[in-house]
Order: C-alpha cells, then structure tokens, then sequence
C-alpha cells in the first residue's frame, strides 16, 4: 500500500469549493502528513483517516494556507486520548510560533510531541525499514521546502510451491528473500532464482507545492512515480503566478513531461478558477496527457 489521499487543493484562502493544503500519505498502514491548512482534521475525519496511525506531519513553508490548521489538530489530539509520539518537521522559525500557540490555548499533550528543523535543500529528514523522506529546495517567495518519500528496495516473493517441493524449513526463508541460495542438508545447492521471483519495483512520490518551475525541483522529482505539482493559475495569469512564487499549470504538466514522471496531480488552485478548472486540466495535459485534477477525496496509489 502506497496511497495519497487529497485533505485540501486550494491555495491562499479557503472556498466553498477547496480546503487549503493537506494531505496524508499512507505507506503499508503508516500515515503521513504534508502541510496541514485550516480545516485539516475535519477532512481527516470525512475521509475515515485513523489519526492513531499519524506519527509524522510535514510543513513544506510557513504560508498560513499550509500551517494553520497544525495547532488545532494538535490539540484535538490531547482531547481525542492520543497517547503515541507524534514528530512535526517544519522550518525552526516556525517552531518556537506554535509552541506558543499551544502553550496559551491548549492542555499540556499527553502524548510525545518532538519538532525537527527543516533546512531549505536535499536532504533526508525521514527514514525507516522500508521507506525514507527526503527535502528539496523550492524556489517560492518564502523559504520552502518539497518532499520525495521513496521507497527502499523490497525483498524477493517466495514461490510458495517451489518451497514446499524442496522442503525449505520456515527459519530459511527470511534468507531467501534476500536473495540466499538454499542448501540442503546433502549439500545440494538450490538456486534463489528458483525459489523466488524478482520484487516489484520500489515506488516515489513527490510533493512539489508552493513553487515557480526551477532547476532543483526538476532535478529532484526526475522519474518519479507520482507527482504533486502546484498548478495556481493558468496561461492568463503568467505573470502574476512568478510574482508570487506559483506556477501555472500548463508548467506543471511542462516539468512533468520533461522529467519522466509516470503520473501528474496538479493542486493549488487559485479561487479565480472555482468554476472553471477544466481549463486548467486541459492546459496541463497539453504538456502531459494523463495529468490528473485533484480534489478533496481524492485516493490516488503510487
């Protein structure tokens, strides 16, 4: 399991059609959050996110529409009698802001809460046993950051059949799927690749939102699996999506095609599009063809 599930799309402020950003990540039962706009914990509870199985939640910039929501959720934590840990990586400066906040509004957390301070460039923040979480620099009109969760290598499929016909006890399994020979006790040598088949291949997914097209986003998301690229405004408003950091979506779909990404979701919409986000799709998918429009609700697999 690798699915990303859209909590908030809009930017700026929220409307009667989008959330400002959210989203959850969940890798095998494992949920992430990136950025978490106001509004955030009610989508969490339409959505029938388990919030037990939030440990991490990731700011990529300290623009209202992506952190305001952080503190409420936070608090409702204490009052919903989560008792895990629970890490926020977010840039320093904005780390003393809500723990003020938290200190003048909310109860003393009964749970474990640990901050991590981003820095603006490549660099793994997150990992575990089969995934890690990586930031690169993105070029907005405040320092922000985007997230690569990428798999690690999975271990070889055991061929159930082939096991039992040559008798492989259960404690010499582990070692197959690591890619060992198996011998048996007469000293013959059975092959791995007669025991397994090859594993599927390790899965990406990049989240590149707030950000103009720049050469360190490219650089980063080349290949990927599934991309999240903001897309605010569209071929008439170019000039004001520089100004204020964003991209278009025409560009989005430009930056997927020219990386090789292997699925486009385009977010952040401006409000001056609430009724009329076709064009935005269709401009997208005149770069990049099977691009995708999000919306809240949205469950999409790497």
């Amino acid at each position: 399991m690798f699915e990303i599930t859209i909590l908030g799309c809009g930017s700026a402020t929220p409307s009667l059609k989008h959330m400002p950003s959210s989203q959850v990540v969940d890798h095998n039962g494992k949920y992430f959050m990136i950025d978490c706009g106001e509004g955030t914990q009610l989508e969490v509870r339409r959505r029938g996110i388990k919030m037990a199985r939030l440990n991490n939640i990731f700011i990529s910039h300290l623009h209202g529409d992506h952190i305001l929501g952080l503190p409420g959720l936070l608090s409702s934590l204490s009052l919903n009698d989560f008792t895990g840990e629970m890490h926020v990586y977010m840039l320093p400066e904005g780390i003393d802001v809500i723990k003020q906040t938290l200190a003048t509004f909310a109860h003393e957390p009964n749970y474990t809460l640990t901050f991590h301070p981003l820095t603006v460039e490549n660099k793994v923040i997150y990992e575990d046993a089969t995934m890690t979480v990586e930031t690169f620099p993105l070029s907005h009109t405040v320092p922000a950051v985007g997230f690569l969760f990428k798999e690690k290598p999975k271990p070889r499929r055991i061929i159930g059949e082939m096991v039992e016909f040559h008798q492989v006890p259960l404690r010499e399994r582990a070692a197959l799927k690591d890619g060992a020979d198996y011998v048996k006790e007469d000293g013959t040598v059975v092959p791995n690749r007669l025991l397994t088949r090859d594993p599927e291949p390790p899965s990406t997914y990049a989240y590149a939102s707030d950000t103009m097209p720049c050469r360190s986003v490219r650089e980063a998301v080349a290949g990927v699996d599934l991309l999240y690229h903001e897309a605010t405004y569209g071929d008439d408003k170019v000039s004001q999506a520089h100004g204020r950091g964003h991209s278009t979506a025409r560009e989005a779909g430009r930056i997927a095609r020219e990386v090789g990404a292997k699925q486009l979701v385009i977010g952040h919409f401006s409000k001056a599009y609430n009724n009329n986000e076709q064009v935005l799709i269709d401009q997208a998918r005149e770069e990049y063809p099977t691009a995708i429009l999000a919306y809240e609700g949205l469950r999409i697999k790497c």
